[in-house]
């Protein structure tokens, strides 16, 4: 899985070049997430907006990366499309992941 990263604002932004976030692909997303908290990045936003699917390996790596995330950092994710929008709610993890309709707003408001 390749993926962009961009810092705005002082805000990692880390945007994966898939449309299914999955088995085949959870390895990745953990290593790469986990891999820009340990460079340092302390605000840190998965955009989901190209990500049409997403399952519960996926949603485990968003888990250990939340896990890492030190007392003054933070881990967000933005522009949900509606059926990982339905996952996060299903699974009450809209109560553990600070969810952003866009990159725009998460920057915006970690950068307030």
């Amino acid at each position: 899985m390749n993926y962009e990263t961009r810092t705005d604002q002082g805000i990692t932004l880390l945007v994966p070049d898939v449309t299914r976030l999955d088995a085949s692909t959870a390895n990745a997303l953990r290593e790469a997430l986990i891999g820009q908290l340990g460079t340092g990045a302390e605000k840190l936003v998965l955009d989901l907006s190209g990500v049409s699917f997403l399952d519960s390996s996926a949603l485990g790596a968003l888990i250990a990366a939340a896990k890492r995330v030190g007392p003054s950092g933070h881990f967000g994710v933005a522009g949900t499309q509606p059926a990982v929008a339905r996952l996060f709610a299903l699974t009450h993890m809209d109560r553990v992941f600070t969810l952003y309709p866009s990159t725009a707003e998460a920057i915006a408001r970690l950068s307030a």
